[in-house]
């Protein structure tokens, strides 16, 4: 319950507006009465789930035992709460066509607030109920399981939490069957998970782990409809997107891209999900969890948001940041060629990047007065000393700030001979805005150091933004790769 109460401060906080103008369902608007015994005179609230966030939808005031919510405007379907005025949730409400119902509570029984006027909410509260028991019935025997030290009595306990899982897929198995369309139904088919078939229906008539991950994938989305927006506004949708592309969905951007591409195709009856899920693969590949990954973010970029009118719902600031980012990574995937680097190295002659001839070229951005510059500089030296020089790697390192004395003075404390040493004069700094010529910053994506990338003899970007360490390992393994190929 304390972590819900800690949502449930977001709510007051960030308001996210519903966007009634996408609903298509009833114009009687809706009017939800709330009949309870508590909070007299205090403001009660109309919250509903936004994948991940809860948002406020309405307030009122409790005036003679009951709170009214309402609006001339329909609500879009989704799951709602009630909230107390200590921003407690109370319970849940479904709301889809039936907007016009009331509910009647007791504060000393939450779990049971009676609804007249609503079959969805009789329906879902009988569910509840039902989830309710199982629920305890199957963490009663994990429990049992954790402690149990017979093999014979874990497998049978092991049995008995199969069939109870039986049982609620079975539920809302059946519940669909009989009620196609409602939004319980949605509801059930966006819970369940594919039932992968017995291995005597496998290929050969024997397990196949590849067959099983084939046949999980292929029905992950059975029975849901990814223009359905109602399913926006629970709990559960964003993540089973978010577990799709990280259980099921190869890493390779190529693989994301496509993913995403059927993604956005099937969503396009309903600009909310379409809207909605663009934004949530805008932040997740915009700053990715794995190298190479950034490319997916500037595919969405060109494909769907550069020049695209219909693309209206971002903040400009927001907006200024995605733009300046594409431009950055675009200059940076990996697998494209390096710009080249022309500055000044320590006694002022001109020294570029392309005339750094070397098996591999390790690009350091660094700042003398950076902690972890200070850290880790003498770390890579120490790699590139001790054995990258002899696998025929160069490090070209680039001092991004921290003024030429200190730059000097590191180097000599530290003995970084037989690097490349190089730093951008003021006068060559001034000649590349006066020309309009993009900096290294935005060239290489560099807004703080220490940042590595690592380059083939054609200086095209194999890595990038790696640790010394992660960057020895892809190195170790392209050697590998190299005697293999011999």
């Amino acid at each position: 319950m304390k972590n819900r109460l800690q949502q449930l401060v977001i709510l007051l906080i960030c308001l996210i507006v519903l966007n009634a103008g996408a609903v298509s369902q009833t114009s009687a608007g809706y009017r939800v009465d709330v009949s309870i015994n508590a909070y007299e005179g205090q403001w009660m609230y109309l919250g509903y789930h936004y994948g991940k966030v809860k948002a406020l939808a309405d307030s009122a005031m409790v005036k003679a035992g009951r709170a009214v919510f309402n609006s001339n405007r329909p609500l879009p379907g989704g799951i709602y709460f009630v909230v107390s005025p200590k921003k407690e949730l109370l319970f849940e409400v479904l709301v889809d066509k039936e907007q016009q119902f009331s509910i009647t509570a007791d504060t000393a029984r939450l779990g049971e607030p009676a609804f007249s006027g609503t079959r969805d909410n009789y329906d879902f509260q009988a569910y509840t109920k039902y989830i309710q028991q199982r629920g305890t019935a199957i963490s009663a025997l994990q429990k049992k399981l954790a402690e149990s030290k017979s093999a014979t009595d874990s497998a049978q306990l092991q049995k008995q939490m199969k069939e109870l899982n039986s049982e609620i897929f079975k539920y809302r198995t059946d519940y669909i069957k009989n009620s196609p369309g409602s939004f319980l139904s949605a509801l059930f088919s966006a819970l369940q998970e594919p039932q992968i078939p017995p291995a005597a229906q496998h290929p050969g008539g024997k397990y196949d782990s590849a067959y099983a991950y084939r046949y999980f994938k292929a029905h992950y989305w059975d029975g849901i409809s990814l223009s359905d927006e109602r399913l926006l506004r629970t709990p559960f949708f964003e993540s089973r997107v978010e577990r799709y592309f990280q259980t099921l969905v190869s890493p390779e951007p190529d693989s994301i891209k496509k993913e995403i591409d059927q993604f956005l195709l099937q969503t396009r009856p309903s600009r909310e999900m379409y809207k909605f899920l663009l934004t949530q693969f805008v932040q997740k590949y915009i700053n990715p969890q794995y190298m190479g990954q950034d490319a997916v973010f500037v595919y969405l970029f060109e494909k769907y948001i550069n020049n695209k009118p219909d693309v209206d719902w971002f903040t400009e600031k927001y907006k200024k940041y995605i733009y300046d980012r594409a431009y950055s990574l675009m200059a940076n995937l990996i697998g494209n060629p390096a710009w080249d680097i022309a500055m000044s190295d320590s006694s002022g002659k001109l020294s570029t990047l392309y005339e750094t001839n070397a098996r591999f070229t390790i690009i350091c951005f660094w700042d003398p007065t950076c902690g972890h510059c200070k850290e880790m500089v003498p770390k890579l030296d120490s790699l590139y000393q001790n054995k990258w020089k002899k696998q025929g790697v160069k490090i070209f390192g680039v001092m991004t700030e921290g003024g030429k004395d200190n730059w000097l003075t590191y180097i000599r404390e530290h003995n970084l001979k037989d690097w490349v040493h190089v730093y951008q004069t003021e006068s060559q700094r001034q000649a590349e805005r006066d020309s309009g010529k993009p900096g290294f910053r935005q060239l290489y994506d560099v807004y703080q150091t220490p940042v590595l990338y690592l380059l083939d003899e054609n200086k095209r970007i194999i890595a990038k933004k790696l640790t010394y360490e992660q960057m020895d390992e892809v190195l170790t393994l392209k050697l590998k790769q190299k005697s293999a190929n011999r």
